[in-house]
Formats: structure tokens, C-alpha cells, sequence
């Protein structure tokens, strides 16, 4: 039989992409993001309680990038496992009204979450570069920001139409199980896409190790907007047709920024456009400690918004470059520090004994400050490696 018979093509493979990672990433990592501030509003979860949902669920994170780097299960069952998990746990929210149990299912999707990204990546990213497409993989990280967009217009439509917010984790739970329906088959191992040396390799070198720590920076960096936009922004105006519109915002330049660099920096190193962008989100990240004002937390979703899938795509085609072969390994090791990055984020908000947005502001320049340090990191070490193979071709057949 042909090796390549069972080859998924560019096109789905892309669109398999995109699903997977709005479901994974946008939903079952960032849904609660923007139900967060629904969900104190309706007297079920309090700010504390709410760093702690957070604070599982990137637990739950570090658990599931720990557990592929260690066990390396096949890219795209991972993926699989993950998506169904996802839909089911999302659901889960909308069941029960018990803070136990939500703690469970918010650690839960963690893990699952992890399998998703690692599990797409490692799928579709090689798959890409085979067929000369690299440079699409702009389109698949751009299924994040569809899904916080999603996510967001849920919970926005959630608030004005003075529903329950477990209506929207049903909704969402929902749309995350007819997308892992609708990729469970035509997500399929091929011989010429999945190489059996992709889980393992040697020891990490200097630019991998690099790679990780910078990686862990960014974890940290992003966080508390990521966790706290549109409840900070509740706290200014709590009218929900105003504050809701920050996450949505948020995802749009999630959405709009991978595409947009991936054909900008098309022929730039992969580190280059992670350190600019992680430059940029430092910028965002600081500015409401700056001056809290709607203004300044809309500016910060546009940054952070615009960067934040932008270094998640440029760290995973860092990984490919550095790694060959071992990249999913690096990938997972990756996804680990980030995770790990995150824990503390939640904690340096909710644990200060300081009320109202004052609380925000040593959190927000201490993130600041670890983001320009993972930047620097990435522009002043060594950048001996070979350009990737897939660049080159795809240059090539330009």
C-alpha cells in the first residue's frame, strides 16, 4: 500500500487544527475567564475562590504537558482524548453548583487542555511542513482566539440576557463535543506524517533549555490578564454590556495575530517573532498598573490578545527548529514550564492584602518584568542551529 494513502491533506488538517485548539484552548482553558465575573455576580464564587478554580486548572496543566513528555502517547490520540475530555468537563461546570467539584473539573480540563495543544501541535505542524504549508500554521493558532471570541460572546450574551451561567458552560460544552466528534476520524496517524522517533531523543541542548525557561517566563507573563481581564474590568463598571466586550476583544487579536504574523514574519527565525512579541504583551501587561481605566485594560486585551497565541505558535515552530525530531518532547517540556509559570499567577493577585485594583498592580509589574527577562533571554543567547528544514523547502517552493 502507498505510504502516503492515509496522508491527511493541508486543508483539513488545518481546519482539524483550528477546531481542536478553539475547543481545547479557547474553551476548556479560557471559558471561565470571562464567566468568572457572571459567575460572582450570581453569588456562587468569590475572587479567592475564583484564583483557585484558575490556579487547578493550570495545575491540571503542568500535569498533562508532564505526563506526554514522559509517556509520549501518539500525537493524535492525545489530541483525541483530550477533546473529548474537554467537551465533557466543560459540561460539568453547568451540572453541579459544588466548589469541590468544580475545583475537580477545572484541574481536570488542565490536563486535558495540555493533551489538546501538545497533541495538535505535534500532529498538524509536521503534516504542514511536508506538503510545503508551514507557513499556515498562523491559520491554526488561530483557532484559540476563535474560541475565546466564542467563549466570550457566550458570556457576554450570558449577562445581557440575565441568564445562569451554567447555561453557558452547557452551550459550551456542547459546541466542544461536536468538535470532537467531527475530528475524531479524520484525525489519523500517517505513516509519512508521524515519525516513531517523534517522543523521544537525547538530552535538551542550550537553545532548547533556553527555549523552556523563556517559555516558563511567558507562563508567568501573561497570566493575570488572562485570568482577570473582565473582572478587573468589572470592577470599574459593572454593566455587563461594557466589561463583557474585553475578552472578546481579547480573542479577536488572538485570532487576527498568528495569521497576520505568520505571513509578516514568514521568512524571520522563529525566536525573533517570539521575543518581539513577548516584548509587546510586557508592554500590555504593564500599562493598567500604569493607569486602571477601561481604556487601558482594553488596550492591555489588544496586546496581550495579539501576542499571546503569537509566542505559543512561534515556541512550538522554535521547538521543530531546535529539536527535529524530538520537538514533540521539547513541545511538552515546554508546555510543562509554562504551566509551571502560571501556578503563582492567580496567587500574586488573590494573596495581597490590598483591596479593589491596588491588588493588580505588583502583580502586573512583576509579570511585566519576567516577560522582558524571557525576551532577553531569547535575543542574547546563542542561535547556532540550522534553519529548520521545513522553512527551507517552503522557501524553496516559493
Amino acid at each position: 500500500m502507498d505510504p502516503r494513502a492515509h496522508r491527511v491533506s493541508a486543508v483539513p488538517a488545518a481546519l482539524i487544527g483550528v477546531a481542536g485548539l478553539a475547543s481545547a484552548i479557547g474553551v476548556g482553558r479560557f471559558a471561565f475567564t470571562p464567566l468568572l465575573p457572571l459567575m460572582q455576580h450570581a453569588g456562587g464564587i468569590t475572587l479567592a475562590q475564583g484564583g483557585a478554580l484558575a490556579a487547578a486548572n493550570y495545575l491540571g496543566y503542568l500535569m498533562g504537558a508532564v505526563a506526554c513528555m514522559l509517556l509520549g502517547p501518539a500525537p493524535h490520540r492525545t489530541a483525541r482524548v483530550g477533546l473529548v475530555a474537554v467537551a465533557v468537563l466543560t459540561a460539568g461546570m453547568g451540572l453541579s453548583d459544588t466548589f469541590g467539584v468544580w475545583l475537580a473539573l477545572r484541574f481536570l480540563a488542565g490536563v486535558a487542555s495540555a493533551f489538546v495543544l501538545v497533541g495538535v501541535s505535534a500532529w498538524v505542524l509536521p503534516l504542514l511542513a511536508d506538503q510545503r504549508r508551514e507557513s499556515w500554521s498562523g491559520w491554526v493558532f488561530a483557532g484559540v482566539g476563535i474560541g475565546i471570541v466564542v467563549a466570550g460572546l457566550v458570556a457576554l450574551a450570558t449577562g445581557l440576557l440575565r441568564k445562569p451561567p451554567s447555561d453557558a458552560w452547557l452551550l459550551l460544552g456542547t459546541c466542544s463535543a461536536v468538535i470532537a466528534a467531527a475530528v475524531w476520524k479524520p484525525m489519523v496517524e500517517g505513516p509519512a506524517v508521524a515519525p516513531p522517533r517523534g517522543w523521544e531523543g537525547g538530552a535538551l541542548g542550550a537553545n532548547a533549555w533556553r527555549a523552556v525557561l523563556s517559555y516558563g517566563a511567558f507562563g508567568f507573563g501573561y497570566i493575570i490578564p488572562a485570568t482577570f481581564l473582565p473582572a478587573a474590568a468589572r470592577q470599574l463598571i459593572p454593566d455587563p454590556a461594557v466589561f463583557g466586550w474585553t475578552w472578546p476583544v481579547f480573542g479577536l487579536a488572538a485570532a487576527t495575530s498568528t495569521v497576520a504574523s505568520s505571513r509578516l514574519w514568514r521568512d524571520a527565525a522563529p525566536w525573533k517573532l517570539w521575543a518581539s512579541a513577548q516584548l509587546v504583551m510586557s508592554i500590555g501587561v504593564l500599562a493598567p498598573a500604569i493607569r486602571m481605566t477601561i481604556s487601558t485594560l482594553l488596550f492591555s486585551a489588544v496586546c496581550v490578545g495579539g501576542t499571546f497565541m503569537v509566542v505559543t505558535m512561534a515556541g512550538m515552530q522554535e521547538a521543530r527548529r531546535v529539536a527535529g525530531d524530538s520537538a514533540p518532547r521539547l513541545m511538552a517540556a515546554m508546555t510543562a514550564a509554562f504551566a509551571l509559570g502560571q501556578l503563582p499567577g492567580p496567587f500574586t493577585v488573590t494573596l495581597l492584602r490590598f483591596s479593589g485594583s491596588a491588588a493588580m498592580v505588583p502583580s502586573h509589574v512583576a509579570a511585566s518584568a519576567v516577560l522582558l527577562l524571557g525576551a532577553f533571554a531569547l535575543v542574547f543567547g546563542p542561535h547556532r542551529d540550522p534553519a529548520p528544514r521545513a522553512i527551507s523547502h517552503e522557501r524553496d517552493a516559493r
